[in-house]
């Protein structure tokens, strides 16, 4: 029992939510803006230093039929970069439509597409945890060196 941070993975973009396995229920939390794997390192070890988690959850993205494309590779890196560097258990976790998802979720909020900006990638990671919350073993895997 303890504290998770799960990401929804972008080249510009990585949002965060946390959730605590007791209640099995994600929150949004923060989008990080880096353009840079050191900058979003440096970003995710303030997040770690403050959450203190026991374990890391990333969204992988793949096609609707589940085969991998070349963002599912560059998540799995991401993924083994995470888990090399704070030591921490990393899963990864069928990401699918989330960012859709978490679009229409706040277009029923009655934000536009300017004001949702700032929240989607957020909004997408808390889907991608309560997924795994809900499903822990379904859809997902551990990297591995």
């Amino acid at each position: 029992m303890g504290t998770i941070l799960a990401f929804d993975f972008g080249e510009k973009r990585t949002g965060v939510a946390v959730g605590e396995t007791a209640l099995g229920q994600a929150h949004p939390l923060e989008v990080i803006t880096a353009g840079s794997d050191p900058e979003r390192l440096a970003a995710i070890a303030r997040l770690v230093r403050e959450w203190q988690p026991e374990r890391l959850v990333i969204g992988r993205p793949t096609h609707a039929d589940g085969t991998p494309h070349e963002m599912t590779a560059r998540v799995h890196e991401f993924a083994l970069l995470l888990q090399e560097r704070f030591g921490l258990p990393v899963t990864e976790a069928d990401e699918r439509l989330t960012s859709r998802d978490a679009e229409t979720r706040l277009r029923e909020t009655g934000r536009t597409a300017k004001t949702m900006k700032p929240l989607l990638d957020a909004v997408a990671a808390q889907l991608i945890l309560q997924t795994w919350f809900d499903y822990p073993h379904e859809h997902t895997s551990s990297p591995t060196a």
